[in-house]
């Protein structure tokens, strides 16, 4: 990890995106630039949460574990995503692992300051309220659709999903089989097999590492509506 304080830089970020009335550097909000190299662990799932991080470039990785060793995915961030939120309310650990998948930057301020100033800043109050209903709602979505859909469902509707560029499906995009089959909650050897009966039948086509879909209005009726959105 690298950090500046170059007040241009900071003011920017600030700037571009529209982030004054949150974050106005001063003496009580001292706001920090952390950047992070590709494959550096940005936040350590378990560790005592320092601050607020506040994503103004690159692409993150967010994934949780258990004891057992294993990791489910769980989204991949860009600008703006807000790191620190869930921990700085409920005064616990950090929950996920946030890992820098390329060059990453983001704007840093203490855990101290953000907890003076949220006793009176009500714009930052309402921006991690705003970040907050969101995680819940796209992990409440995602947790149903992977309890109570198939497998051929579950990847129907991450491809129906992923193609419609919401923000949520923007953020479970990706071309690899196993990132996919964490997200949908299920094995890379299970997410084959679907995508070999897919491809049987017409509905999607693999070439080598990449799956272009051949007939969406299929997908559809065998997403039975379902979206991760």
């Amino acid at each position: 990890m690298k950090t500046s304080v170059d007040p241009q830089q900071i003011l920017s970020y600030i700037q571009q995106f529209q982030l004054e009335q949150l974050l106005s550097p001063s003496d009580s909000l001292p706001i920090q630039l952390r950047y992070y190299e590709q494959d550096e662990v940005v936040l350590h799932e378990g560790d005592e949460l320092d601050g607020l991080y506040f994503q103004v470039a690159g692409r993150t990785k967010v994934s949780s574990s258990v004891t057992t060793g294993k990791a489910l995915l769980l989204r991949f961030c860009g600008p703006l995503s807000v790191f620190g939120d869930v921990e700085l309310i409920q005064k616990v650990a950090i929950q996920s692992q946030v890992e820098a998948i390329e060059a990453s930057a983001f704007l840093f301020v203490n855990k101290r300051a953000i907890e003076s100033e949220l006793r009176h800043n009500i714009p930052l109050l309402h921006e991690l309220l705003r970040h907050l209903s969101y995680k819940l709602l796209t992990c409440t979505t995602a947790s149903r659709i992977n309890l109570l859909a198939s497998v051929e469902e579950r990847f129907a509707s991450y491809l129906l999903s992923t193609r419609l560029q919401h923000p949520f499906g923007k953020e479970i995009q990706t071309p690899h089989i196993a990132e996919i089959a964490s997200l949908i909650g299920t094995t890379p050897r299970h997410l084959n097999r679907v995508v070999t009966s897919l491809s049987k039948i017409g509905v999607i086509m693999k070439e080598k590492k990449k799956i272009s879909v051949q007939d969406w209005k299929k997908l559809d009726a065998i997403s039975n509506g379902l979206r991760y959105e």
